[in-house]
């Protein structure tokens, strides 16, 4: 494995052996001994399950990796072969360092043990001596910040406190390898932001990370690369905001479009080809001279996902201007509009409408639902027509964003129509420029008193 390679894995599969009573179990082991004596053909007892089946990928040394999938897709037995407690079926696994794993609420943890047995008890197990764990003690737990319960039994803890402390010795070992499987889910906001930066600096000092997270904007900004699992398969290994996009366009989609995607997604990895995105048609619904200043026909997403219909259809997501032309270059400081329109296929009691904007990194900025939150327009029959425009300030700093839509029902399947990536438009300064970051949050200038 080459030196610049921190995780190899080659084909690697996972089988589980699946007892419908435990005495078949018995007879598993006891029956096909006689049977081969008896030169008769062998029967199994067991049906297979395969956990995970032929994945392979590569994570290079500082790169950080976040892995996707729908619960039972693999992502977690996956981590634990990775990490050797787990014995893969096929396949192989090849690690380059220290790998510091947070894998389950709470494990490599003896509930007995203090806080501060745990950590030292932990720490040795991933290699460090007893001196090295003594210059780090304060250090793992100023980061953990539970206070006086560091030298409680780790049973008296909260399920917050165990991620605190659990966390905080994985990640101030300075590991070449650091994985977390959606444990930071239990944390506070607060800690969570703290457990991230920690995971910014150990990247920028070359640690290799592997992140599991059902949250899609934290796998966006987080990672280099993504693997998207389903079933056990690996369907994609690419660009962090692609994969989310394929993610979130499988959990939507009813049965058939689901296994349509499947086949589209693996074909393509396999074939080593971008996955082909679905399109969405700027229409225009302006009848007014579009000042060619304020349109650029050239800013056209390449990553437009749009969902199966589910009894509604957007036709149209457009920015409006103040005069009702459709733009996509817009001014800071100026009053805009997104308008979403299309139609209704079937009879809804209850429907709402959102939209949201993210950023070229997949990451949102800002959304907005219509009606409020927890209130409903209840009169949507089939054949009915609707056009839903959010009006807003350009509050967002020069640069290339993203609007995506939906309409959602009170019944099930909830999401009666949804496009990602619709239409991207571009903010370009529209006076002196002050601010820096994504918004202008300033409502006027700076005041001061010096001297």
């Amino acid at each position: 494995m080459s030196s610049e390679v921190a995780i190899k894995v080659e084909n690697l599969s996972k089988c589980y052996e699946i007892y419908d009573q435990p005495r078949d179990r018995l007879k598993q082991f006891i029956l096909p001994r006689f049977q081969g004596v008896l030169r008769l053909q062998p029967r199994r007892y067991f049906r297979e399950f395969w956990a995970l089946k032929d994945v392979s990928f590569e994570v290079k040394k500082g790169e950080t990796v976040g892995i996707i999938g729908c619960n039972g897709s693999g992502k977690s037995t996956l981590l634990q072969m990775i990490c050797g407690t787990l014995n893969p079926t096929t396949g192989s696994v090849q690690t380059n360092g220290r790998i510091a794993a947070l894998l389950e609420l709470g494990s490599g943890f003896d509930p007995e043990f203090t806080g501060r047995d745990n950590v030292y008890m932990n720490a040795a197990v991933l290699g460090l001596a007893k001196e090295e764990i003594d210059q780090r003690f304060d250090e793992i737990a100023a980061f953990a910040d539970i206070g006086a319960f560091i030298e409680q039994p780790v049973k008296s803890y909260s399920s917050g406190m165990v991620v605190r402390l659990a966390f905080a010795v994985q990640a101030m070992i300075d590991p070449d390898i650091f994985i977390v499987d959606e444990a930071l889910a239990v944390g506070d906001e607060k800690f969570q932001r703290k457990c991230f930066a920690r995971m910014e600096e150990l990247k920028s000092n070359g640690t290799s990370i592997l992140f599991v997270s059902h949250s899609a904007s934290s796998i966006i900004e987080l990672c280099d690369r993504t693997l998207l699992l389903d079933h056990g398969v690996r369907l994609m290994y690419g660009a962090a905001p692609q994969a989310v996009r394929a993610y979130q366009k499988l959990i939507y989609a009813p049965e058939a479009e689901y296994k349509r995607l499947v086949e589209q997604y693996t074909a393509a990895d396999r074939s080593g080809e971008a996955v082909d995105t679905d399109k969405v048609a700027l229409l225009s619904v302006e009848t007014k001279p579009l000042p060619s200043e304020t349109f650029d026909s050239g800013l056209v997403p390449e990553t437009t996902a749009i969902y199966p219909t589910q009894g509604a259809e957007i036709k149209a997501i457009s920015i409006l201007d103040a005069e009702g032309h459709v733009v996509n270059v817009l001014e800071a400081g100026k009053t805009y509009q997104i308008e979403v329109s299309g139609h209704f296929m079937e009879d809804f009691a209850g429907t709402y409408w959102g939209i949201h904007i993210r950023n070229v990194s997949g990451a949102v900025i800002t959304g907005q639902r219509f009606p409020e939150e927890g209130t409903y327009f209840e009169r949507a029959s089939a054949g009915h027509s609707f056009s839903v425009k959010f009006s807003f300030k350009m509050h967002l700093l020069p640069g290339v964003y993203f609007v995506g839509g939906g309409v959602w029902s009170t019944q099930e399947p909830s999401c009666a129509h949804r496009i990602m990536d619709a239409i991207m438009f571009r903010v370009i300064p529209g006076e002196k420029l002050n601010s820096f970051g994504y918004v202008d949050l300033m409502s006027s200038a700076p005041q001061s008193e010096i001297g």
